[in-house]
């Protein structure tokens, strides 16, 4: 660090009974006050070199008493001003980087310039500022730091801007270039070898050399730099991120994975003290910032780091505008996220949830909206033959196909991997008591059906809140499970939902149809089923140890029973009503079938009074009999 000395005389400065005095031959004829401080000075040395005091003596009248000059507003308080009074009598000072701002505003409001003396203490001031401070890398930072004490002086005398440039153009060059003070940059001066090449093991950390240093500087005057090392354009954004982590981690709390319950922590701001709301103030200001300081590249600061970030916002409660700007950020790269940093706690009294429900639906719904292309009608055949009209389901199953195949590879494998974080995170809010059905099926249906190959972790998920959530009604469990397709069950999944009591009929049946038509497919033997369950498929004439053929139109699942578990104990028959269900879509196929000309196998239409899924199965089924007798 380096300092200058002006003046050669030894220090005579001595207090007497709360008054600082020089000693001298001569009596003091001035009395100066600076806050609550007394010196009893002469005018002669001091009015030779301050055209203000000159000014104040010149206005008032002279008397033979000691004139008495005070100066409430004075810059500095008593260390600032008794410097000054030390240049004028002649008595060595020591300038540093710790004092220069406070002894060159007290220069400035005591007008020690040029005009009054050459040589004066603004001069000298200025000229190690520019000569050796602004040369210094830790001096610039040191000097930046003090600046905060007398903002509106150091705005004005520029010398908060010129420290910034200075320290904004030093992280722009080469720290081999760079004159380094501080330990943490002498490490990087030993990671240099005797040629001045550069170890592969720290290159990266010689390229972010600077970004613990600046990370010493208060929210707004570090804003104020980054702006400046961004706006030179050759930092790449990768840095920048690392330098905003590093400044995150100086002055952001640290936040516990144990958090307190939203009304503990809130009440807990609320009854704190007004230095405890200071401090969060300070923080959300602090948060803020770095939010307006993100680099706009895609990966420039990890995922985790994003969503830590709106973690702290939502505990301080930042605005909106921040918590939106950071969610959409984490949309980006969602990909990376581990399922832990989406547990971010609920806070507001309005929700009794365990966690932010809201946020990360808001994610996921931006991740979704990435990149979406409006949908397009599968194409049709030509050929007359082939003119038969699909059903809806089939078309939908195409849309997927076609919506999978628009996108990129890798946006595709993308979505690959958020879907499992959706059904991981969809998990672990299932645990929650509080957590509304609603929001749990929101955030299920937020991504394509093409991103879940398979619904294990959603049948986990949809397993875990049906325990958490025993009271239940039918019409609640049939939209909790409409989400499940039961053909993307792996075999272990089946066996299991086959024997959940908790789930709707209609599901365990679907699950048994579905795993019938594979075991068929691949010559396998059906594994044995609870009692129960064969009582009541044997009420409806099913076979479970037998592939599914065609049924007969007396075949159908009771519409008492289709979501309820009661079928399991006393099913009922009331074929009228599910027959009324279907009545719908026997219309759409008749008029097609009258529009097309070709008539239908009668036996096809016994499936109508299945289910919906069941029957888009037994369809597949028909085909593949059709094509294996026409080959016999």
């Amino acid at each position: 660090m380096k300092f200058m000395k002006l003046g050669s005389r030894p220090d005579t400065f001595y207090t007497t009974e709360a008054v600082r005095s020089v000693s001298s031959e001569v009596s003091s004829d001035l009395i100066i006050q600076v806050k609550g401080s007394r010196y009893m000075l002469h005018k002669f040395p001091l009015l030779s070199k301050c055209m203000r005091l000159q000014r104040i003596c010149s206005e008032s009248p002279e008397t033979l008493q000691p004139q008495i000059i005070q100066l409430p507003d004075f810059p500095g308080g008593i260390e600032a001003f008794e410097l000054c009074a030390k240049f004028c009598y002649g008595i060595t000072i020591t300038l540093s980087a710790y004092n220069i701002v406070a002894v060159r505003c007290a220069a400035e409001y005591l007008q020690m310039t040029e005009d009054v003396e050459k040589g004066n203490l603004v001069y000298k001031v200025e000229v190690f500022f520019n000569s050796c401070i602004l040369h210094g890398w830790k001096d610039s930072i040191i000097t930046l730091q003090s600046t905060k004490a007398f903002s509106l002086w150091s705005e004005d005398l520029g010398i908060t801007s010129r420290c910034i440039e200075s320290i904004a153009s030093k992280v722009l060059t080469h720290p081999s270039k760079v004159s380094l003070s501080h330990s943490h940059s002498r490490r990087v001066q030993d990671d240099m070898s005797c040629n001045g090449a550069e170890s592969q093991r720290h290159q990266q950390t010689i390229k972010g050399w600077w970004a613990e240093d600046i990370a010493e500087l208060s929210i707004d005057l570090y804003w104020r730099t980054m702006i400046g090392i961004k706006s030179g354009g050759k930092i790449p954004s990768s840095l920048i991120g690392e330098a905003l982590q590093v400044y995150a981690s100086r002055w952001l709390p640290n936040i516990s994975r144990k958090v307190k319950t939203n009304r503990e922590a809130t009440t807990a701001s609320t009854s704190g003290s007004d230095s405890a709301g200071e401090v969060t103030s300070k923080h959300r200001l602090v948060l803020e910032s770095l939010v307006s300081l993100l680099p706009s590249e895609k990966g420039a600061v990890s995922c985790s780091f994003l969503l830590k970030l709106l973690k702290v916002a939502n505990i301080l409660n930042a605005s909106s505008s921040s918590k939106m700007e950071l969610a959409r950020r984490v949309a980006l790269q969602l990909e990376e996220a581990r399922v832990g940093d989406l547990l971010i706690p609920c806070l507001s009294h309005s929700s009794d949830t365990l966690y932010d429900v809201d946020i990360v639906l808001t994610i996921f719904e931006q991740f979704t909206l990435q990149g979406q292309s409006p949908p397009t009608s599968p194409p049709r055949s030509k050929l007359g033959i082939e003119r038969r009209r699909r059903s809806r389901s089939a078309e939908n199953v195409d849309l997927e196909f076609q919506e999978a195949r628009r996108s990129s590879s890798a946006s595709h494998s993308s979505k690959l991997k958020v879907g499992r974080i959706v059904d991981g995170y969809l998990q672990e809010i299932a645990k929650d008591v509080n957590l509304p059905l609603s929001k749990f099926i929101a955030i299920a249906e937020t991504i394509p059906n093409f991103s879940r190959p398979d619904h294990d972790d959603l049948y986990r998920a949809i397993d875990i809140y049906l325990k958490a959530h025993p009271e239940l009604n039918k019409s609640e469990r049939k939209m909790l499970c409409r989400i499940l397709d039961c053909r993307k069950l792996s075999v272990e999944a089946c066996m299991h939902a086959a024997q959940n009591e908790k789930l709707p009929l209609r599901v365990v049946v679907q699950v048994l149809f579905f795993e019938q038509a594979r075991a068929a497919a691949t010559g396998a033997k059906v594994a044995d089923l609870p009692s129960n369950i064969k009582a009541l498929l044997a009420s409806h004439n099913i076979d479970p140890s037998k592939p599914p053929g065609p049924l007969s139109t007396t075949t159908s699942i009771p519409a008492d029973d289709e979501w309820s578990n009661s079928g399991i104990k006393s099913p009922k028959s009331r074929n009228s009503r599910l027959r009324n269900k279907v009545a719908g879509e026997d219309d759409l196929d008749e008029n097609e079938m009258n529009r097309d000309g070709m008539g239908r196998p009668s036996k096809y239409k016994a499936f109508c009074a299945l289910p919906r899924r069941p029957k888009r199965m037994f369809n597949k089924l028909l085909s593949i009999n059709r094509s294996g007798s026409e080959k016999k």
